[in-house]
């Protein structure tokens, strides 16, 4: 029997019914259930990805390969978080330098940081050798407080756009790079540093510059598993 004539349409009148679960509920449209699972789905990466970032192995000091060595390390200038002084790596031609990508939220670089602060003042007097530090992914408030409360009085140099981790081909933290005093990459390191390794990661560095320490025709101790 059809509706009386004036009578107004309900929201609902011609059109299918929506599903309802076995207790009477309706249940929810099949779109919002698949945009739902794609929004769970991302977030788990993202989750999963930080993680993996942030318990980075902490094993030791771990040589890697990288296109970068034996070549011109790319730029790393601007201020430093810490004092604002202008740093540029190319200024530092003649000592070598460890050029170190953190995070404070990365518990293997937490883990290294007094390992660096280590290797950093026992070259201060001599200055033949140096650390500066890149942020990666980071608040530039988090990293003052960091170093703050745990030493070290090196640059720091902010990346807010990851430009310089992309031109050094870095994908996570911590890694660090080696560069001699002619301004070449001469040893790419992935995981965390420990001040007796690093000193001999140098060691070998300075004697394949000098001639010695390797094989004839050897190149830079990078690429090392």
């Amino acid at each position: 029997m059809s509706a009386p004539s004036g009578t107004a349409a309900g929201p609902n009148d011609g059109a299918p019914p929506a599903p309802a679960t076995s207790g009477g509920a309706l249940a929810a449209p099949p779109r919002r259930r698949t945009a739902l699972f794609a929004a769970v789905a991302v977030g788990l990466v993202v989750v999963l990805l930080v993680a993996v970032l942030a318990t980075r192995d902490y094993s030791g000091t771990r040589t890697a390969d990288s296109p970068l060595l034996g070549r011109p390390a790319p730029a790393v200038e601007g201020p430093s978080l810490l004092d604002g002084r202008t740093f540029d790596l190319d200024a530092e031609r003649g000592r070598w330098v460890l050029v170190n990508f953190f995070a404070t939220w990365c518990v293997p670089c937490q883990a290294e940081h007094p390992e660096l602060v280590r290797f950093d003042a026992a070259h201060a007097v001599a200055g033949d050798a140096r650390v500066i530090s890149v942020v990666f992914s980071d608040d530039a408030d988090d990293v003052r407080r960091f170093f703050e409360q745990r030493g070290g009085e090196w640059p720091v140099i902010d990346d807010p756009v990851g430009r310089v981790a992309l031109e050094w081909g870095v994908t996570g933290v911590p890694e660090s790079f080696l560069v001699g005093p002619d301004g070449t990459v001469q040893a790419k390191v992935i995981g965390g540093i420990r001040f007796d390794s690093l000193e001999d990661l140098l060691a070998q560095a300075q004697g394949v510059a000098h001639g010695g320490g390797g094989e004839a025709g050897a190149g830079p101790p990078g690429g090392q598993g």
